[in-house]
């Protein structure tokens, strides 16, 4: 199905014009036939020949047909707004008049780039000058130089020929991906009876499908789809562009009604702020206050100028925007000609220290607003995939962790400060050279840890190694001991090689000075072993205690090896425990143990925790 939307000032046989091709009534309100005056959007819709030039043959093509009154612009903005092509219509008897213009500066602020015009009432003037006229209008603007048609609805010439060009429209208007995330705009909302809520829009691209959920567009409504209807037949799917109805339910307290939007969940951002391309208007000249026309959606918007032509829109409530949107500004009454615009941030940065504004408005001069991920990865430095993907914008590479993207000048820089901090953190704190995974992420400003682990992981000048919750630099990662302490545990180490197992006590620690954080240092540095809290032994005393317990009975009491050992129950207890964890010995019941034949994996030294 192709979709276009009518386009013209009052009167000048819009919905005349599509009834002659369609046979079908676009006005569905009595009150309009009476007056012949279109007041709400009608749609109606009819097949092309099988034949039809530019290859679309056989395909539906259906017109959203917008009032022309000036009364009723913001309806006209709600019809043409998701649709990609136009019927411009203009009288022969009438020429060129003001909603015509407006229609004009709609479509080209939109950006739209197809069209085909038709002079109707050519039965009734010479459709010469008006036809010349308006041609040269269109081709100032984003639609340049389009086909014409001089056609009569009343006695049908020229309608062939329209058809023939509607048909070359239809071959040339580009094919949405059917696997793109829906945003149905929505233009009407009605309930029927046995069905419920029904809801009508223009699908522009994506596939809708009985049994789909969607969300609100605040995402606070979830809803499923329970049936689809495209052109009065009942369908199980529908891709983009379509006009569809949609029978949903749930989302009780979802107000639905033109203007708001059904979404697919989970990929589309709920934007309030967004900073925008104005075009044609010069930003200073905007009103502080416009109105926004998106789709079907018209919010008031309050706008902050940052440069020439860039600004901030600060929305009334937040809409599902994306990089590259193509959106309207006018002011309400229509005192100013309508404006376009062109989204190019949809999460931008706070304005809150002096002169970011000024660094923003430079920053968007070289934003384009056309979806470039790496340029948006070098400007946000880190973001989360799902995060890109929502503002319409494609990755342009793996994850370095998780679902996080980061720039690669940017990793390249973190990783070389983090592998500076864990240096400085080595000098600084000898007795404790490992950098908390937690304060290194602080430092970095990082939002997640697992980034610190990345950094670690990635490859650079100065290997760093993570464990136990700490990072180290290349080399050794024990801490250097200072004199004093290097001090007190060589006098330790000679009351032990007198009695290997008779670990100190903790009055004779604090003796010599070794308390909690010194004591910490000389075991992470190797140079005493803890054993548990409160006793520690020379490193390989381990080792040596199992060679000893392997001389005796098996098994062997704790008493039993407490005497072998010549040391206390206090020391006894924990060694013992180490040397079962570590596999040299183990338990036959509740008093006994005995040796193993072989050492476990757990080798002749365990790996220390600091204390």
């Amino acid at each position: 199905m192709r979709v276009l939307a009518t386009a013209g000032h009052v009167d000048h046989g819009k919905s005349a014009l599509v009834r002659a091709l369609t046979g079908m009534e676009p006005d569905r309100y009595e009150e309009e036939r009476r007056r012949g005056l279109t007041l709400d959007l009608g749609f109606v819709w009819t097949r092309l020949e099988p034949d039809a030039p530019g290859g679309a043959g056989g395909e539906h093509l259906a017109f959203v047909d917008v009032p022309g009154h000036e009364r009723f612009v913001s309806t006209m903005l709600a019809g043409v707004g998701p649709v990609p092509g136009v019927l411009f219509v203009v009288a022969a008897d009438q020429g060129w008049q003001q909603q015509s213009q407006e229609h004009l500066e709609i479509l080209h602020a939109l950006g739209v780039r197809h069209a085909v015009l038709a002079v109707t009432r050519s039965d009734l003037a010479d459709p010469a000058p008006v036809r010349a006229d308006a041609v040269e209008r269109l081709a100032a603007t984003s639609l340049g130089t389009v086909p014409s048609v001089a056609v009569s609805a009343v006695t049908g010439a020229g309608l062939d020929r329209l058809r023939g060009e509607l048909a070359r429209l239809s071959a040339a208007l580009p094919a949405p991906p059917a696997d793109a995330d829906v945003r149905l705009w929505l233009d009407r909302a009605f309930t029927v009876r046995g069905h419920g809520t029904v809801v009508t829009g223009t699908l522009g691209a994506g596939t809708l499908r009985v049994g789909d959920r969607l969300v609100t567009g605040d995402g606070t409504g979830a809803l499923r789809v329970r049936g689809l209807q495209c052109l009065h037949e009942e369908r199980t799917s529908v891709s983009g562009v379509a006009r569809v109805a949609v029978n949903v339910h749930g989302g009780a307290d979802a107000a639905l009604g033109r203007g708001e939007v059904l979404l697919t969940p989970d990929r589309w951002p709920h934007t309030a702020v967004t900073d925008v391309r104005v075009h044609a208007t010069p930003v200073a000249e905007l009103p502080r206050t416009v109105t926004l026309h998106i789709g079907t959606a018209a919010v008031p918007v309050t706008v902050r100028p940052l440069g020439e032509d860039t600004a901030r829109l600060t929305l009334a409530r937040g809409l599902p925007l994306r990089v590259g949107d193509r959106a309207v500004l006018r002011e309400p009454g229509g005192r100013r000609a309508p404006c376009g615009l062109t989204v190019l941030d949809v999460s931008p940065p706070r304005l809150t220290r002096r002169g970011a504004a000024r660094t923003r408005a430079q920053e968007l001069t070289a934003m384009t607003g056309r979806p470039d991920g790496a340029a948006e990865l070098r400007r946000r430095r880190l973001v989360r995939r799902p995060d890109l993907e929502a503002m319409g914008i494609a990755p342009p590479g793996p994850p370095v962790t998780g679902d996080w993207l980061a720039d690669p000048a940017h990793w390249a820089r973190l990783r070389d400060r983090l592998a500076a901090e864990v240096a400085r953190h080595a000098e600084e704190h000898p007795l404790d050279p490992g950098l908390p995974t937690e304060a290194a992420r602080r430092l970095l400003g990082l939002p997640d840890r697992a980034l610190v682990h990345a950094l670690v992981d990635t490859p650079g000048e100065g290997a760093l190694s993570h464990r136990q919750g700490r990072l180290h630099g290349p080399g050794d990662t024990r801490p250097s001991l200072p004199p004093s302490v290097r001090r007190a545990v060589d006098a330790l180490g000679e009351e032990l090689r007198r009695s290997p197992f008779r670990a100190p006590e903790a009055g004779r620690l604090a003796e010599l000075g070794l308390v909690h954080r010194t004591l910490a240092a000389a075991v992470a540095a190797g140079a005493l072993l803890r054993v548990s809290d409160g006793v520690v032994l020379l490193p390989g005393a381990d080792t040596e205690a199992a060679a000893v317990l392997r001389s005796l009975p098996q098994p062997f009491t704790l008493s039993e090896a407490r005497r072998a050992l010549d040391t206390t129950r206090r020391v006894a207890v924990p060694l013992l425990e180490l040397l079962d964890r570590q596999g040299h010995t183990e338990r036959v019941d509740d008093r006994r143990r005995r040796c193993r034949e072989t050492a476990g994996s757990g080798g002749g030294r365990e790996s220390n925790p600091i204390l």
